[in-house]
């Protein structure tokens, strides 16, 4: 599902900062704007590298998320923000889930907020907007869609995926989910046709989000 706060349409080409590209979500976005003629520069911004290389690739690798002065420069100079870095509440603790989801999404957005940039967040099916949820996780990305939306961005928009199969190679870094999508696999185009608003591919969902960038 897509949320839209306002529409204006992006008249040049995309320069795209990166983030979670080394997560399956965020390789899908990465290999479709490595494809996208729209799409003139890529920024990835990773802990890790992501070992490729591209003419339209630059690549920065930075440990610490909650302390972005040494590069902020950096992320000046570019008219999009795909943002796809997560991390599962699986056994996590609401304080812990809350510091790697909202603190650290939110930290990086104020680094590069400005009123130029679409920033793109990549949030879950059955986020809670009201952020009174019974779910620690929908309660949490509920409140940090609703932190987004709320600074002073070019256009927010704000995805919410439910079930997504990895292609063109790309694995889950979760072992849980890979094992999950080897089950699904061979039944995944009849769930597709049952719940097609809770699944779909990370092609398509990259597909998505790069042309409500360029579109609103």
């Amino acid at each position: 599902m897509l949320y839209f706060d306002h529409s204006k349409q992006l008249k040049v080409k995309i320069k795209a900062i990166i983030t979670g590209a080394t997560g399956m979500v965020g390789k899908g976005i990465l290999l479709e704007c490595l494809e996208n003629e729209n799409v003139a520069e890529i920024l990835v911004v990773n802990r890790r590298p992501i070992g490729m290389t591209h003419p339209k690739l630059k690549e920065i690798i930075h440990k610490d998320f909650f302390d972005l002065s040494a590069i902020k420069d950096q992320l000046q100079t570019y008219n999009t923000c795909f943002f796809a870095l997560g991390v599962s509440s699986f056994r996590m603790d609401e304080s812990t889930y809350t510091r790697l989801t909202y603190d650290l999404t939110v930290n990086f957005a104020k680094a590069i907020e400005n009123q130029d940039l679409v920033f793109c967040y990549v949030s879950g099916l059955g986020t809670d907007s009201s952020e009174k949820s019974s779910q620690m996780w929908a309660r949490v990305k509920g409140k940090t869609e609703n932190a987004l939306l709320g600074m002073k961005f070019k256009d927010v928009y704000l995805f919410r995926p439910g079930f997504i199969k990895p292609m063109n190679g790309i694995k889950s870094s979760t072992r849980a989910y890979n094992i999950a999508i080897a089950i699904v696999n061979p039944i995944f185009p009849l769930l597709n046709l049952l719940f097609p608003k809770s699944i779909t591919t990370t092609t398509n969902l990259a597909k998505a989000i790069i042309k409500v960038a360029m579109e609103g």
